[in-house]
Formats: C-alpha cells, structure tokens, sequence
C-alpha cells in the first residue's frame, strides 16, 4: 500500500523504530503475560491437603527484623506475630525465591547475548518434538517460536517472583499454607526460566535437541592432559566457555589446548565441542583448584566456591570473572583492550579481571594460558605435593576433622595410619570427601586436608577416566509415543529422574540406585552434577553406565538431558505423556496436566547430596507437577518436608463421580531418607500410582517387595495398602504376603478408572 508523506526535509536523518502503525490497520494490544497464580493457588491448597507440610527448624530464632532476635519456640510469637511454623514456611519461600531468581537471571543473560548476536533468532525445532516449550506453553498458554517471544515471558516471572519476594516481608503474608503455596509457585516459575534458557542455549549454539545417538565425552581428573595449557571453566553459564572453544577454533589450536568444566558449564561446553573435557561435579571443585593443574581459572555463574579467588591466588593462577553476579572484588576491565588486561594479569597488578564481553574472555583466557604454560614449572608442583605430605606429620588427633565432617567421615583415624605410612584409608576419604573444606577450617595445626587427600590418591586419580554421554536436551515425541500407554498402565514401572548436588556421603550411592533401577526396567534420566557423579563408577568389565546401558527413553535406558536447567526437560516429559497419549490440551490448563502426573504417571526424582537454594526450587517445582521428590540425608535441612498419610486415600473416581478409597500413592511429595538402603524400596514405592492396571501393579510390586527385603531385610509393612486384588500378589510372595493382608484385615477394592483430587 502507498503512504502519502508530505512536508518532509531532512539532512542525515536516521530512523530507528520496532514497530510502525498505519491508521485503520492498528494491531490489537498485547495482553500481559500471566501464570494466573489465583488458579494455581486453587490447586496448590488441593495439593497440600493431601500432602502436609512438615518442618524441621534448624533454630527457632527469627532474625529477619530490627524487633530483634525473636524466639519462636514453646508456641511464641515475634515481634510482628509470625509464629515459627509460619517463619519456617517464609524461610522456604526465601530459599526458593532465590533459586527461582538464580535460574531467571541466567536465562536474562542468555536472552540478551542471544539478541545481540542474532536479534531475529528462531528457537530451534525438530520434526520430532512438536511442543518445545511444553511447561511454557501448560502455564502461559503460549507456544514461543523466537528468543523476542521469551522475552515476554522472561518479564512476566520477574514481575511474579517480585511479588513472592514481597509477601516474605515483616508484616506481609500471615498464613503457613499461602507461604507454601507461593513457594510453590516460586518452583513453578523455575521450571519456566530453565525451559528458556535451555531453548535460548540449544538455539544459539546448536546444541543436541532431544539426540538419542549422542557423543560420549571424557570425565574425571586423569582425562585431563596436564601438558597442555589447562583452562577451566566453572559455574552454569554456556557463553564464556562457548567463546573460549571459538577463539581456539579461529586460531587452529583447538588441539593444543585443554578446556575443560566443573559443574553445568563442563556439561554445556562439552555438549558445543567434542574436545571440551569434565573435571567433573561440585564435590570436585576444592581438590581440582588445589592441584595446580588449571593455568586459568574462568568463572561465570552459580555453584563457584566462595573463596575460590582466594585460593587461585595464593597459587599464582588468575581468575577472569564474567558476571555482574559474581565478581569477587575484580576490577571491571570490559572496556580494556586484551593486550592490556593480559599485561595486568602477567605483572599481577590484579589476581584476576571481571570482564563482561565473552568473546574478549575467549581471546584473553586463550592468551594468557599459553603465555602461563611456558612460564609455569611443574616440578613446583611436585614440590608442593611433597610439602602436602610431610604435613602429615603436623596432626594432634584432636579429632576436630570428624566433628566438623557434614559427611562423617573418619578422618581422624586416617591421620593416624598415615603418620604410620600407610596412606590408603586417606585415599578412601577422597573418594567420599563432599568437598566442602570444613575440615581444613577447623585444623588447629593448619592442615590442607583436602589437598591431602588427593596426595594420598594421586595414583587412583591418574586412572580417574569415565565416559559420561553429552547432554541430549528434550525427550522426543516419537520416544512419549511408544513409551507413554506402558508407563501410565505400569508395564514400564516407572521413570526416574536423579537431580542436584553430588555432595554426598559415598561416592558410588548415586550409580548403585541408576543401576538397581536400569537393570529392573525403569527409565532412568539425570541432570547437572547428578549425570556426572553416575558416571564415576564401572563394571567389572570396566564400561561407565552410559556405556552400558542405551540412551533412549524407553525400558532400561539411562539419559543424560543436560545441565541444570534441563530437568525443564524431565518435567516436559511428563506433560507430553499427559498431552501426547492422553490428549489433554496443554494451554493454560496447568492444573488438569498436573492432576493427571500425580495420579497416573510413575514418575520419582531424587535430589541425593547437600543442595543449594536453586535446587530447592528444583525439587519444590516438580512438586507443584505432582511429582515425588526424595532427598538424602541431608534434605531435612532445608527446613520443610511435603508428608502423606500412611492409610487409604479418599480420591474421585471422574468417570463415576464418586469419592472412591485408594492407595495412598504417592505416598509422599518431598521426603528425606536416612541412608540408600531406606531410599530405594522407597523409590519403587514412589512409583506406584491409582491409574496402574493389575498387571502394572504387579510389577510394581515386585520390585517393591524385591528391594524391601534386599535392603532392608524384610516385606514392606504397608504392603495390604497397595493390593486390591488378590491378582496383584506377586508370586514368589504369595504366602508371605497373605499372612499380612490377613493380619492387617485387607479387603479387596475397585481401582478408580479416573483417578483425580480435584
């Protein structure tokens, strides 16, 4: 059409705009994005009524106000009347607020290095995946097709987890069931901003979208080639990583380098680059710094040690941050140029350099760890390994390491046999030790502990060699289709997701639970250091899990979605069961999908180590989907559990319209087990649900009472709860378990054919 512009001069005239609009042909106003909490409250009060909340206060102080130090306990109230179920209620919301807001930021960051580098870029697609952005799409309603469109979205959580962040104030929400409600939402909003920022990541640096046949990559301290300059990159971020793997590339020196992660940026820069190396989790983190191996040190966000500058310092290796969001003290040298911020760092005016610009940070880290590496010697190292050892000598007994240990460990006893000669039971430690450094803190005689224990293991950690496939991203349609009837009727008894922190007691818990389930024909996915900490361990014949078992998700197979923000991915999974074999509509129809995870899909996460804010909301965000989480030994930390009865559960049957008695299944939405032998029988338990079919339950019920009496010696107590007919008894325990219905008073009962609580 002709535009009739008249009594226009102008000289250098630039016009910048985003959108022009022509009189008559005016587009209809956007409307605000919304996750319409009011609804969502609606179900999470539904939710929670089954499922109650219970806390565990590490105190019973409130220090949050200048009322003071208020004591809760014996039924008192603060200052501003908060009692302490309330104040431990609000204390969650915080942790998962902060998560939340953790994972939003870094979707922010990823947002705008996606617009800068390609503003019009689409978000990647597959002929096989036909949702992209299903928890997007269930809670908002849309279904994004560029990074503009997240943009949207990406404003609409932070809107939200500002009002979440609001309602934490002195004198703002007074009831214990709204402040779980909204920290369930925070959870939700979590599960969006790792959605997007795994779409935006995938998108911009062509990374696998849901690949079955993806490369292995190389794990552990002994695959890194000490030779060669060493970059390590720690923290969540792709974008520092990715434009060190590219500087290389333009140079033609990608063989010549080693770059290699610790935590999510080990598992995204080795999804962008075959040659990327993983160190290995966060319990790996300390050890690894200590060692000298890394020439320089790249940080970008989450999971960084606090005192990591600390520590690179007092050896010489410069660190380069690369957030506003950890910038550990460093001058903001951004606007340098990198010959000069190389010169800084070579005369050590300053240990390190905050520099925004991630393709600076490639050339600037790529520089300085060749310059470093002809500079460094490494029989100081050796040197300094000989001076770890003769520390040895140093110990007290005291006996400080063991009290302070949050894994138990029996350090004390260790010293003693190594002032003997014998360092094996310090080697043992390392495979163990969490990492934190709690017991170098408490050393009265000032002894590097942690450093100590790799001394004593360097031999094991030369042969430290795993294979851990490349994270996959999404779960295809065409895998939900085959797999979706078995897995809602039980033939397939259950998926099982292994998320969080490694840091727990006992390196082997997490590969011994994947493969007692494996081998059983569940369908075992993991994310983050999760996904890494399985891969620790080999067979007999020296295979990692990875390499054992295939990587499709379908019976038996084992799969490695991503980093953190791809247990967006296990959620999404379990929306397009409910949407791709169910058929129920996905749009803003969040509480129908939901309903239908709880009851009808055997799906379990378990979040085993010591967890940080960000995986609070993690574990709090699958909640909100119905779906169970079990944490280790260390879960009852974080203050809140989400507890069923152990008795039959009245739900509505929706094709009849009755309240029908049922299992209690899930049993639990959040729960901490003691030890591995109490989480997996629970684990199995966790997976039953009301939709099994007899045969389903079968199944499921002879992995229950196989587990049971394998690790905890005996048939499960409960057992009459989960049988509605005698068709059900597994075979091999068909007496036994007779004797109990009958002492229990069992009577069969009918299975709802559509379970719900709503």
């Amino acid at each position: 059409m002709a535009l009739d512009i008249k009594n226009i001069l102008s000289k250098n005239l630039k016009v910048d705009y985003e959108k022009i609009v022509i009189k008559g042909f005016e587009e209809e106003e956007e409307k605000e994005v919304s996750s319409n909490y009011p609804k969502l409250r609606e179900w999470d009060h539904k939710l929670l009524s089954y499922f109650k909340p219970f806390y565990s206060p590490l105190c019973s102080l409130c220090c949050l106000c200048t009322y003071g130090k208020c004591d809760l306990s014996k039924n008192r109230k603060g200052g501003c009347g908060i009692n302490l179920e309330k104040q431990q209620a609000r204390i969650v919301l915080l942790a998962c607020c902060m998560g939340a807001a953790t994972h939003t930021s870094h979707a922010r960051h990823l947002l705008e290095i996606a617009l800068k580098k390609n503003p019009n870029l689409k978000l990647k697609t597959s002929r096989d995946i036909q949702v992209i952005a299903p928890i997007t799409t269930t809670v908002t309603g849309i279904k994004p097709e560029t990074v503009k469109d997240l943009a949207k979205i990406l404003d609409m959580i932070e809107r939200e987890i500002t009002m979440l962040l609001a309602a934490t104030h002195t004198g703002q929400e007074g009831d214990s069931i709204d402040f779980e409600s909204k920290a369930l939402h925070a959870g939700l909003l979590d599960n969006i901003a790792k959605e997007i920022g795994e779409l935006i990541q995938i998108s911009l640096y062509d990374l696998p979208f849901g690949e079955e046949d993806v490369h292995f990559v190389e794990i552990g301290l002994g695959t890194i080639e000490k030779e060669k300059p060493v970059i390590l990159c720690i923290g969540h971020n792709i974008a520092p990583g990715a434009a060190i793997i590219d500087y290389l590339e333009e140079l033609g020196i990608e063989d010549k380098v080693e770059v290699c992660g610790l935590c999510c940026t080990a598992i995204d820069i080795s999804r962008y680059s075959k040659r990327a190396k993983i160190v290995g989790p966060l319990s790996r983190q300390l050890t690894f710094i200590l060692s000298g191996t890394a020439d320089v040190v790249v940080i970008d966000e989450q999971c960084i040690r606090n005192d990591v500058l600390e520590i690179c310092s007092s050896m010489d290796i410069p660190v380069i941050a690369t957030s506003e969001k950890a910038s550990f003290g460093l001058p903001d040298l951004t606007d340098e140029e990198p010959d000069k911020i190389i010169r800084d760092l070579l005369t050590k005016k300053y240990p390190g350099a905050l520099i925004r610009d991630e393709d600076k940070v490639g050339e600037v880290a790529v520089r300085l760890a060749l310059i470093l590496k002809e500079q460094k010697k490494r029989i100081g190292l050796d040197l300094r390994d000989k001076q770890v050892l003769e520390s040895i000598k140093e110990c007290t007994e005291c006996g400080w390491c063991n009290r302070v240990c949050p894994a138990m460990l029996p350090i004390k006893e260790a010293m003693v046999e190594a002032k003997k000669g014998n360092l094996e039971p310090l080697s043992n430690i390392y495979e163990k030790c969490v990492g934190c450094g709690k017991c170098v803190e408490f050393c009265e005689r000032n002894i590097k502990l942690v450093d100590l224990y790799r001394v004593a293991a360097k031999e094991r950690i030369k042969n430290e060699k795993f294979k851990v496939r490349a994270g996959r991203g999404p779960v295809t349609d065409v895998e939900i289709r085959k797999v979706g009837a078995p897995i809602v009727f039980g033939d397939i008894p259950g998926v099982i997701l292994f998320a969080g922190c490694d840091n727990y007691y006992n390196g082997n818990d997490l590969p011994l639970m994947a493969e007692e389930f494996l081998k059983r024909g569940y369908i075992v996915v993991a994310t983050g250091c999760s996904s890494m900490a399985i891969a620790f361990y080999k067979d007999k014949d020296g295979k990692t899990l990875y390499e054992k078992y295939h990587g499709v998700f379908d019976r038996g197979g084992l799969l490695n979605l991503g980093p953190c923000l791809a247990n967006a991915h296990a959620i999404g999974a379990a929306i397009k069961i409910a949407n791709i074999f169910a058929k129920l509509p996905l749009e803003k129809n969040f509480p129908e999908v939901a309903d239908y995870i709880l009851n009808r899909i055997g799906v379990c996460a378990v979040a085993w180590g010591a967890m940080s804010q960000k995986a609070a909301a993690i574990a709090t965000g699958a909640n909100r989907w119905g779906i169970p989480v079990i944490l280790g030994p260390h879960g009852s930390k974080y203050r809140r559990l989400y507890l069923g009865e152990e008795k039959l559960r009245k739900i509505k049957d929706r094709r009849t319209g009755e309240l029908i008695d049922t299992e209690p299944a899930p049993l639990h939405l959040i729960y901490a087990a003691e030890s591995l032998n109490e989480a997996i029988p629970l684990i199995a338990k966790l997976c039953i649900r009301p939709n099994d079919t007899p045969k389903g339950r079968l199944i499921k019920l002879t992995h229950y009472i196989d587990l049971s009496k394998k690790y905890l010696g005996y048939i499960p107590e409960d057992i009459h709860l989960y049988i509605r007919n005698e068709r059900e008894i597994p075979y091999q325990y068909k007496e036994e378990v007779k004797k109990i219905l009958k002492e229990k008073g069992w009577k069969p009962r009918e299975a709802p054919k559509e379970p719900s609580i709503l």
